[in-house]
């Protein structure tokens, strides 16, 4: 099992194509897979135009404003108008409709999950409270707000920090260390059958 500690701060951050923005890649399966052949990702964006999102087909996605005003999302076809502009609230939508995102003025970060349909299911929550976080074979653990104690010998996860963990299941206890804190909680599992 491959445990590792991040900061948002340290993340190298990639340009999009389009120049309308950046990204920090958080995590991948498996590791150094590319836009193509990934089971899942997690990354950070900052949106700084309007443009269109990637297509991703095959793929559930989920967003979440991190910081800033936040972005409209548009489809073309219609089915998603959605105003991405509440703080730490997950948005999911499928990967492969063609939506354009417009800023809400100023640049925006937000915090992005995708998993392949068929190979990985992901879920994404948002605690603001003491929890016990059932164990997963792959999943990223991101203090949003405040500092976290995510297990039994007093480790902290200060603000802007993560976990992140692949390949064999780890349950956490997560527990603020003072008021208004906020984590965010991805776990990835193997999809079952669609219903």
């Amino acid at each position: 099992m491959a445990l590792t500690h991040f900061s948002r701060r340290s993340l190298a951050a990639t340009p999009w194509k389009n120049g309308g923005g950046t990204t920090q890649e958080i995590a991948c399966w498996p590791a150094g897979a590319g836009l193509s052949d990934f089971g899942w990702r997690v990354s950070i964006a900052t949106i700084a135009a309007v443009g269109p999102f990637s297509v991703f087909a095959g793929v559930d996605r989920s967003i979440m404003l991190l910081d800033g005003p936040g972005v409209v999302l548009r489809s073309r076809d219609g089915r998603i108008d959605h105003r991405l502009d509440v703080p730490h609230r997950p948005f999911a939508f499928a990967g492969g409709a063609q939506i354009d995102c417009v800023p809400l003025g100023a640049p925006s970060s937000d915090f992005n999950v995708m998993a392949r349909c068929g190979q990985w299911q992901a879920e994404l929550q948002v605690l603001e409270d003491a929890a016990a976080i059932d164990a997963a074979p792959h999943g990223v653990l991101l203090s949003l707000r405040g500092d976290w104690r995510l297990d039994d010998q007093g480790e902290v996860c200060r603000e802007d920090e993560g976990r992140c963990w692949t390949d064999a299941p780890r349950a956490w206890l997560a527990r603020p260390t003072g008021p208004d804190a906020r984590l965010a909680v991805v776990r990835i599992l193997p999809a079952g059958p669609r219903p």
